[in-house]
Order: C-alpha cells, then structure tokens, then sequence
C-alpha cells in the first residue's frame, strides 16, 4: 500500500539520519559547501542555489472524478543570482519543477510543473536615504516574487512545487522606525502548459503575462504600535478580462485588509489577529454573455497562543478560519484568496490539500515543538464547516447545490517534523495528513465516496 511505503522510507531516512553520529552532532565541524563560495565569492555577486526530491502518497482522493489513490515524485531545481554595482542591481532566478509517476487520474496540475521557468528577472535601484534620514527605497522592474505580510493573500510558496510570481514593477521603504511601504503594479505570470499531456510530460513553456491579467495594489506596516503589537493594513485589486484563447468570469476584485500580531517569545501570551472584506464585480460563469454580479466577501483569521519557557520550547495555540462562501442570490459571496500560500494554516498542498481560504468555517488547535536548532515539529487539529451549504466545500470541488448534505466537512489532523541532516545544507522534512469526512463530503452528489482520507510526504532539500 502506498501510506506504508511512505511510512518505510520516511522511517528508513530519519533512522539513518539519527544512526549517524558525525550528523547528531549539534554544530559542524566546518561551514557547508556553496557555490558562492565555490566561484570565489566576487564582490557584489549574490549566488544561491537548491534541490528538492519529494514523494507523496495519498488514498482516498476527495477531488470529483479522479484515481482512488495516487502517488508522485516531484523534484524542484532552483538557481538565483544578483549583481550589485551599488545603486544598480540586476537578478534572476530559474526555478524547474517537475513531477514523476503521475498519470490521467492525478491531481497533478500547474501546481506541481512548471519546467524551467524563469521566474524572476529584474533590475532594481536602490536610493538610500533619499526619503529621510535612515530610510531605505527601491524600485525593481520586471519578473519577480513577492511576498506581503502574513503571505495569506499574497506570497511565494515554500512548499508548493511551483510559485506565485509576477511582472511589473515594485516600490518599498522602509523607515528609520522600522515602518514599510510597498506599493506595486504587476501582471501575475500565467503558468504554461496548462493542458494535463503536457503537464504530465513535464514540457518546457514559457509562462505568459498580460494586461486581461493585473494584479496591483499597496502594504504598509508598522511595528510596535503600542507595546510590542504590531499593525499591517493592505490593499489589492485584481482585474480579469477573457482573451481570445481564454475564458475566464472577468473577475474585478478589491481586497482592503488588517492585520494585528504579537509575535511568539517565551512565557509570553502571542496573538494575532487578520481580516480582509471584498468587494467588485464577477460574471456568473466564463460564458461570454454571462451577466455580472456584486461581490461582497470576507475573510478572517484569528489566533491566541502562549511559548512556554524550556528546552523544546513548546506553543500551543488556538486558531479560528472563516472564508465566506457563496449563497444563492444577492452578491457573490465566495472570497478568493488571491495569491496566498495556504500551507501554513490548511496543511500539506500538493496532491492533498483539501481546506483553504474559501467557503470554510474552522476552529483548531495547534502544538508546536523545536528540541533543538536542527529538530522542529508540529501537531495540528481543526474541525471544518462550510460557511455556505450551497457552495463547492473550500479546495475539494465537491458540491451540493441544494444545501441538503448540510454544512460539516470532517476533522483534519495534520504532524510535521523537520530535521537539518547537515545544518544550512541538507534538511529533511516529514508529514502526514488525515482528512476524516463528515457528512456533506459522505453524502455531497459529486462525492467519490472513498472514504477518509490519507496522506504522507517525505523529502529532501539540499541548499548550495
């Protein structure tokens, strides 16, 4: 079976990390190879590098239509480079991401491949202190990532095999006090192929970009607003239009938002708390003629959490997560998250990835745990609701028009462990996920009817 296979190369992996006494060692003897060091470390020439080996098992798929079970390899290469002359600096980075062992009935999608795409390529001016005394601005131009905040609508994926990325260009500041600004105006890379032959053949296409396509808007936060919270406020807009070869609901979105934080610090009470409203225009469906709705959604996370003193410094934290769904009649409820990552709160993505940031209602409790500089762990619960009955069940596309299979989804219970194998060089990460269906997605029509769902990762980054 395909968990058990999972669960025999994760323990055969982390039992022969463990068994190795040269890597229980807290502190390496020496610093790990680079290639920035490796080309002679040249003044102003930044070089990185990475590569991701990961496998992931799922049985019981909950997604309408697909295999009972699945399994893949995916593997994610990534270079970057910048050369600073001082005001002036020019980047890149190639990111190719690719998927192994999948078939027809996998979820596989733009997701998890996108074969040598050059994600970032910019240029960028640094001005200093042009905008007072201990201020820092930039301007960069081009292809680039960006991550805003608590990334929850706007972020570059660590664990997703592809990323978020955009083109255009951006403005930030940050001020002697530690406020920043961030202002930007981008059209979002469409990622390319997107038919499933050539995803599953792993084709090389260069993404597109377009003005039907524009993502802009602006973020500012200030730390210490009063004690030791912290506020972000935000604006996005989102602006579709179909093209020739595409159709699409013309989606034109404006997300304002807040966020108030206190970060996690031993025998200290933490909390944070993120709301966003929504508002615009949509088409019914991508069908030309379709007539345009209001939108009027909502999205809230809230979050209360205490450290404890001591050696595995333990969190535990209760979290709340509501996204609006739609009803039927009146505006169009259903919030679209954007361009957020969703692993941080929702669990592993990937081939699994079942909750998001839509039509859901979901209380949980989390537990975290770092032993040591290289171990760190987390055990999370949440039960999940949908917050409209009618509406598809946050990222499971499963459905009951009629409301009837009533409002709760099932219980989630997600582990994680990561260990630095050789620290800053090689780290392994471990997961498994546990989807328990109630009764909307026993009894929802399009329901596959597989049951509980389970699901385990392992894999392997090396960083150079």
């Amino acid at each position: 079976m395909m968990i058990a296979r999972y669960l025999t190369a994760a323990s055969a992996l982390a039992l022969a990390a463990l068994g190795n006494p040269a890597l229980a060692q807290d502190k390496p003897k020496s610093e790990p190879w680079t290639l920035q060091e490796a080309l002679g470390d040249p003044e102003g020439l930044e070089v990185s590098g990475s590569i991701r080996v990961r496998y992931e098992a799922l049985a019981n798929q909950f997604r309408p239509g697909l295999d009972e079970n699945d399994d893949i390899v995916s593997l994610q290469t990534r270079l970057f480079a910048q050369y600073d002359t001082g005001p002036i600096r020019i980047g890149g980075e190639i990111i190719d991401s690719r998927v192994y062992a999948a078939d027809a009935g996998s979820s596989v999608g733009t997701g998890e491949v996108n074969a040598l795409e050059l994600v970032q390529a910019y240029i960028g001016a640094d001005f200093g202190d042009a905008f007072g005394e201990g201020s820092e601005a930039k301007l960069d131009a081009g292809r680039f990532t960006l991550n805003l905040g608590s990334r929850r609508l706007v972020g570059r994926n660590n664990f997703r095999n592809t990323t978020n990325a955009f083109t255009g260009a951006k403005f930030e500041l940050a001020g002697s006090g530690g406020e920043q600004l961030t202002l930007f105006y981008t059209y979002p890379q469409q990622r390319l192929p997107s038919d499933k032959d050539s995803i599953l053949d792993n084709k090389v296409k260069w993404d597109r970009e377009g003005d039907e396509l524009v993502f802009w808007g602006g973020f500012l936060s200030k730390p210490k607003i009063t004690g030791s919270t912290n506020l972000e406020v935000y604006f996005y807009a989102l602006e579709e239009e179909d093209t020739a070869i595409r159709a699409t609901r013309d989606r034109t979105l404006y997300t304002p938002g807040a966020r108030l934080f206190r970060n996690p610090a031993a025998g200290k009470l933490d909390f944070e708390f993120e709301y966003a409203y929504q508002f615009g225009d949509i088409n019914t469906s991508s069908a030309a003629a379709a007539p345009k709705q209001d939108v009027a959604a909502q999205f809230l996370h809230a979050e209360l959490g205490y450290q404890f003193a001591g050696g595995w410094q333990p969190r535990i934290a209760l979290e709340y997560d509501l996204a609006t769904g739609d009803e039927p009649g009146g505006s169009y409820g259903r919030f679209d998250s954007l361009y957020g990552p969703r692993r941080f709160d929702y669990g592993p993505t990937g081939i699994y990835g079942p909750l998001g940031r839509n039509n859901i209602s979901s209380p949980g409790v989390r537990l975290e745990v770092k032993p040591s500089k290289r171990w760190d762990g987390f055990l999370f619960y949440r039960a999940a609701w949908l917050d409209s009955a009618a509406d598809s069940f946050a990222s499971t596309g499963v459905r009951d028009a009629s409301g009837a299979s009533g409002k709760f989804g099932g219980h989630q219970i997600e582990a994680r462990a990561r260990y630095w194998i050789i620290p800053k060089a090689l780290r392994l990460d471990t997961g498994a996920a546990a989807l328990f269906h109630g009764r909307f997605l026993e009894t929802a029509p399009n329901s596959n009817g597989f049951g509980d769902t389970l699901y385990g990762y392992i894999d392997v980054t090396a960083s150079f």
